[in-house]
């Protein structure tokens, strides 16, 4: 795969795919700006060999058309201050004026396009927009890991339009080096950690995980099926009734293949799905009717900091409780802290995207882990051994 670091960009307008889907608040300021400082090296790159680099994101989920919530040009300010030059904006991804404003740019300069994602073209992968948009530069660099699982215009259709220039950004790249380390270096022990709320989202890494960890822990919403499926008495807390035959298919498998599985023994209940409802502590097994597990409790959030800390290798995906909720978030920063303490004695740990990665850059630990993914799906979907569209349009020269 060709890398930014193998190609001159000088005199070149560099068509670069990021993720840029960052959050805003009511005044559409951005409150984590995560994703963007991850593609300052590549942009960086591009502009120090004397290229010109035009942006192209989505954000959010238009429905249907231009959304002034969804509009990139609440980034420009931003990204103007990271680069200290001012970064153009084009009203529009596609058509004359994207195109006479691309052809315009000096080198040094940068362009950020309108979001794609207000064309239905874009996520249907239509060829026809693919074209239009491989009009604005020389050379394609995808560096939006966290949409590579989308076979969608700008993430892999448009590669086809350069078939010569096409290249990963830094991103992607350490992205996938990461993931490989994982899944075919790593020492021992090794630990997984999953969480978040539906088995059905994890079924096919948590199959793949198990011919490689010594440890896999499962704490969230997606613990109750388990508990269940277990003989439990689970009161109301979420439960995928129709995976109980799975769950215990993955206990077995786990068993069979010398896995360690860990349930917890005991939950963080509340009698509602609010901050403000009553709070217990109980066996994970025996929860009252009409009341919820939320978090893992003591007991659980103990023995998995003590196997997490005397692991050698960690991967993280999915939070072990309701965190957005400061009763609930206790076993998610328990779990944080000793995945930190592990990494600080020399484990490599990574963290999985989505919320496993809010969770850790909230408390502050972003820069205490060896890696933070910036794609939470794409990286599922990699580690499940899945190709990834927008890997293999800049791998294959036919696609």
């Amino acid at each position: 795969m060709r890398t930014v670091d193998k190609y001159n960009f000088a005199g070149k307008r560099a068509l670069v795919r990021v993720d840029f889907n960052v959050p805003l608040d009511a005044d559409y300021r951005i409150t984590d700006d995560t994703r963007i400082r991850a593609a300052v090296p590549t942009i960086k790159k591009i502009l120090a060999d004397g290229g010109s680099v035009i942006l192209m994101s989505h954000l959010g989920r238009p429905k249907s058309g231009p959304e002034k919530k969804y509009s990139l040009q609440h980034l420009v300010s931003r990204l103007s201050d990271e680069f200290g030059t001012t970064v153009k904006f084009a009203p529009d991804c596609v058509g004359e004026e994207a195109v006479q404003m691309a052809q315009n740019l000096k080198p040094g300069e940068i362009l950020l396009l309108e979001n794609l994602r207000f064309y239905k073209e874009e996520e249907k992968g239509d060829p026809a927009f693919a074209e239009k948009l491989s009009r604005l530069g020389d050379v394609y660099v995808n560096d939006a890991f966290g949409t590579a699982h989308r076979e969608h215009a700008s993430t892999a259709v448009v590669a086809r339009y350069f078939p010569n220039d096409k290249v990963t950004g830094y991103v992607m790249q350490a992205e996938l080096d990461n993931a490989r380390r994982v899944l075919d270096k790593a020492e021992r022990p090794f630990t997984a950690i999953m969480g978040g709320a539906k088995i059905s989202d994890k079924i096919l890494i948590i199959e793949r995980l198990l011919d490689r960890v010594d440890y896999l822990i499962i704490g969230g919403g997606m613990s109750y099926t388990f508990v269940k499926a277990d003989g439990g008495q689970i009161g109301s807390s979420l439960v995928e009734n129709d995976k109980l035959d799975l769950a215990l298919r993955l206990i077995a498998l786990a068993k069979e293949k010398g896995v360690k599985m860990l349930i917890p023994v005991d939950s963080v209940i509340a009698d509602g799905f609010s901050n403000d409802a009553n709070v217990d502590t109980c066996l994970s097994h025996h929860i009252p009717d009409n009341w919820m597990g939320l978090d893992i409790g003591p007991n659980a959030r103990e023995t998995y900091s003590d196997i997490i800390r005397n692991s050698k290798t960690i991967l993280w995906n999915g939070p072990m409780g309701v965190f957005e909720m400061s009763n609930f978030a206790v076993g998610t920063e328990a779990v944080a802290e000793a995945v930190v303490q592990a990494t600080n004695a020399g484990a490599y740990s990574l963290i999985g995207g989505g919320d496993s990665a809010a969770a850790v850059n909230q408390l502050g630990y972003g820069d205490q882990v060896s890696y933070v993914s910036t794609g939470g799906g794409a990286l599922l979907e990699f580690m499940e051994g899945k190709t990834l569209p927008g890997v293999a349009a800049i791998e294959r020269d036919d696609y």
